[in-house]
């Protein structure tokens, strides 16, 4: 099942039940991923945006509502900081689960060799494969601090 096709059954469910941060939370993502679509018909991509595309949109989703989080949290706005969170764990429904740090030196490791990567010039090649297979498992600012200390060793 796409991620089109998830998010569409899950705003039926989240109707249904009647769960107001997860219908407005799924909501907030379809209207993000109508953008993305119009941007990217606008760029000649008749499709919309790929499956990797939408697991980046919502990795960075979550990562604004983490941050978001973090300020309500420090302000002493403990209602909204919560709100956050629960709208991070509907979207995370929609993500693959998050690698483990083992898991992504490995991933991170496998891919250096499979692309010859032998510098620190070599790492955005890395990190275009390491976001292409595994988008939306991995925070990918920790991953390029990652490969660029395995290419600079």
């Amino acid at each position: 099942m796409s991620k089109r096709d998830e998010l569409a059954t899950a705003l039926k469910v989240a109707m249904h039940e009647k769960d107001q941060v997860a219908l407005s939370t799924i909501r907030l993502i379809t209207a993000a991923l109508k953008d993305r679509d119009i941007m990217a018909r606008g760029n000649g991509n008749v499709q919309g945006i790929s499956e990797a595309e939408i697991l980046a949109l919502l990795q960075s989703m979550v990562k604004q509502r983490q941050e978001s989080s973090e300020t309500y949290a420090d302000a002493g706005r403990d209602d909204l900081a919560d709100r956050e969170m629960e709208e991070i764990e509907v979207i995370r429904r929609f993500m693959p689960a998050q690698m483990s740090e083992s898991e992504m030196n490995t991933a991170i490791d496998d891919i250096v060799r499979e692309t010859g990567a032998a510098n620190i010039k070599d790492m955005g090649k890395v990190m275009a494969v390491l976001k292409e297979k595994h988008a939306g498992q991995l925070d990918m600012a920790k991953a390029g601090g990652a490969v660029k200390k395995r290419l600079a060793s």
